[in-house]
């Protein structure tokens, strides 16, 4: 991955940052997308203390105008983005009957077409060269029926899908295209809406929610999940395409 360029979004997160500073520990010079353009630097002031390459690019990957501007201004700025990270989600709770129409809006709005215009941007470019790997970060909940998760799970699982297609399609390019899904996971994202308890609640499984328990008895750490998004970036996985790698610790039972 030496001095090659990865465009993340959803740099500013929990997991986009553990992929962020993965990839750079790896070589690659990284194009740090979204929308917290402060939190974004902090982060890319971070990494290149630490001896890395990134630079941060503040876009709203919902915005297809601006989608396209970020991949063209990185490509002049860094060089061809060799790999494409999306990690932008946002995560809205509610049963199905209850949901806003903001709220299916705007969680299919980043995790389904923010998916959808970012890899458009990235994989044309590709396509002329011949050669990259895609990875959507997606969620065991895209197979796996969740209360109050409605929403998110029909978004990730469009997320999911169009990246297999994606990858059928242009896999006769030398593309390779993945998803990793991640169970439970330590991130402000989630851990904001815990009350107390949730968390071993989580790993113990809830009967009244149709959830059986995270068998390897954790909640995932960030770096977990960005292991699995480099690997199947990497050479090493370099037959791998149309794949999803679960990263779950077991809670959905191998599914």
């Amino acid at each position: 991955m030496a001095d090659k360029v990865a465009l993340v979004t959803g740099a500013a997160g929990g997991i986009g940052e553990a992929v962020v500073r993965t990839l750079a520990a790896s070589g690659a010079v990284v194009a740090m997308v979204d929308r917290n353009a402060d939190r974004l630097e902090e982060v890319a002031e971070r990494v290149r203390e630490s001896g890395g390459r990134a630079e941060a690019f503040p876009a709203d990957v919902t915005d297809s105008a601006a989608v396209e501007a970020v991949v063209e201004r990185t490509e002049r700025r860094l060089g061809p983005v060799a790999y494409l990270v999306n990690g932008a989600g946002v995560l809205r709770l509610g049963q199905a009957r209850a949901l806003s129409d903001e709220d299916w809006a705007a969680t299919f709005a980043v995790n389904t077409t923010g998916v959808f215009l970012v890899s458009r941007a990235v994989v044309n470019r590709m396509v002329e060269r011949r050669r990259g790997a895609v990875v959507t970060v997606a969620s065991n909940a895209a197979g796996t029926a969740r209360v109050d998760m409605a929403a998110y799970s029909a978004s990730k699982a469009a997320a999911t899908m169009f990246t297999k297609c994606l990858g059928l399609e242009v896999s006769r390019f030398g593309i390779r295209c993945n998803v990793v899904a991640p169970g439970s996971t330590d991130t402000p994202m989630l851990t904001a809406l815990w009350d107390d308890g949730a968390e071993q609640a989580s790993i113990d499984g809830m009967p009244s929610a149709f959830r059986v328990g995270i068998p390897l008895g954790r909640i995932a750490r960030p770096q977990h999940i960005a292991d699995a998004v480099v690997f199947l970036l990497s050479e090493r996985a370099a037959h791998i395409t149309m794949h999803g790698l679960t990263v779950d610790g077991g809670a959905t039972l191998g599914r």
